[in-house]
């Protein structure tokens, strides 16, 4: 799990965002996929739900860092 979390750690937080956008589009059209029956491989949901999590997570921790600094 390290590793998926690192290649999000390396991107700034301008990069984090428009990760997280694409990766909420990609979810849209998986989620309309699966309504109309085309989408196969349904673990894909839960991997980008995931992603997001993961990426959500990181931009969290880059904002309590910049005020822990701003504060000291």
């Amino acid at each position: 799990m390290r590793k998926q979390v690192k290649g999000f750690r390396d991107m700034t937080l301008e990069e984090l965002k428009s990760r997280v956008d694409s990766l909420r589009k990609n979810l849209f059209g998986l989620r309309f996929q699966l309504s109309t029956g085309q989408l196969e491989q349904t673990n894909q949901i839960n991997a980008l739900k995931k992603d997001i999590a993961r990426a959500l997570t990181v931009m969290r921790e880059m904002e309590k860092a910049g005020e822990g600094a701003r504060k000291a």
